[in-house]
């Protein structure tokens, strides 16, 4: 389908059709109408190719990341996939440890930069959502693996609740009745959601929750794993697992156990989440919850094309849920004896 039908079926020049996919030139309202009406007829998709030329740049989008991780990197191959397939530009500006006015300030200059549609990085979705001076922005913003959906960004995203759920029920059927867990920084929608999981898991076996074994308000990273491990492991009625809300911290806790000299797993269970490359190159290997973070950038980065070929007065918001698995590896064995006696 051509410009060239429209015209045809619209009754107008090819350069008025142009000029109102485009925004440009003048055209009265009935012209608009009738050119809208003949897109619609016939089903056409404006080309972003002919639309940079339009704008003589390259159609942008800005991602927005906190700091430099296995996660990330699945995100920039997920996201790069999409706008190299289209003939976009992805730009990229370092967020970390910024507060909401920083973030906003990072979105207007990515803007100013020449972005057309901003992808946001886990926790930059929490902070700017609601936010007046994005909102003030009028681009398209989707965000990927954040633990619920937003009214203003798309969000896609796995059920996290579920997900933890699921990886504690494994532990739990191996015998554990001891089990801490590690659960990650609050400006994360993603912790209360995984923080409940847990426990719904426990409640569910009937297993008590001990605050003792319970981690909050550090960080995502691998010595917050190892600070969280010595706290832990120190306690002469240790737990027999841990339950980590990702993979970096689950290693952190692998070092430090092997440090103290436990043989993992059979004196300590390990679980990780996200499933980035770390979880099957150190040992034990983990066993994790994957969530497909390449496919979710991808995913998120086409809506904000889509949205883009649009316009933003089109826009609509959309919250897109992926599968997650359990990835089974050498990190979880069945609990002592003793421990999986305990009711």
């Amino acid at each position: 389908m051509t410009i060239r039908a429209v015209a045809e079926r619209a009754g107008v020049s090819a350069m008025t059709v142009s000029n109102v996919i485009n925004g440009a030139g003048r055209a009265g309202a009935a012209t608009i109408e009738a050119v809208q009406a003949a897109i619609a007829d016939l089903g056409y998709v404006p080309n972003l190719a002919a639309r940079r030329l339009a704008k003589a740049r390259a159609t942008t989008v800005g991602l927005i990341y906190d700091r430099r991780t296995p996660f990330l990197d699945a995100v920039l191959v997920g996201s790069l996939r999409a706008t190299n397939a289209h003939g976009l530009q992805l730009i990229l500006r370092d967020g970390e440890d910024v507060a909401r006015d920083g973030a906003e300030r990072i979105a207007q200059d990515l803007v100013r930069s020449g972005a057309d549609a901003l992808l946001l990085v886990p926790p930059f979705a929490e902070q700017l959502s609601g936010s007046a001076a994005l909102a003030s922005l009028g681009v398209p913003l989707a965000t990927i693996a954040t633990g619920m959906a937003m009214p203003d960004v798309t969000t896609v995203r796995i059920d996290n609740h579920a997900a933890m759920l699921s990886i504690t029920q494994r532990v739990i059927a191996n015998g554990h009745r001891r089990i801490a867990y590690i659960a990650g920084p609050d400006p994360y929608s993603v912790v209360a959601a995984r923080l409940d999981g847990f426990r719904a898991a426990l409640a569910r076996h009937g297993l008590s929750e001990d605050a003792a074994l319970i981690v909050e308000h550090g960080d995502f990273d691998y010595l917050s794993g190892i600070a969280a491990a010595q706290s832990l492991l120190s306690n002469p009625d240790r737990p027999t697992a841990i339950i980590c809300s990702s993979d970096d911290l689950a290693a952190g806790v692998i070092a430090h156990a092997q440090t103290i000299g436990l043989r993992l797993p059979r004196d300590l269970t390990v679980t990780g989440f996200d499933d980035t490359i770390l979880a099957s190159r150190i040992f034990p290997p983990l066993t994790v919850v994957r969530q497909p973070v390449e496919e979710m950038a991808f995913r998120a980065t086409q809506c904000l094309i889509a949205a883009l070929g649009k316009g933003a007065e089109q826009t609509i918001i959309s919250d897109e849920l992926f599968d997650h698995v359990i990835v089974e590896r050498q990190s979880v064995a069945a609990a002592p004896e003793h421990e999986s006696m305990k009711e």
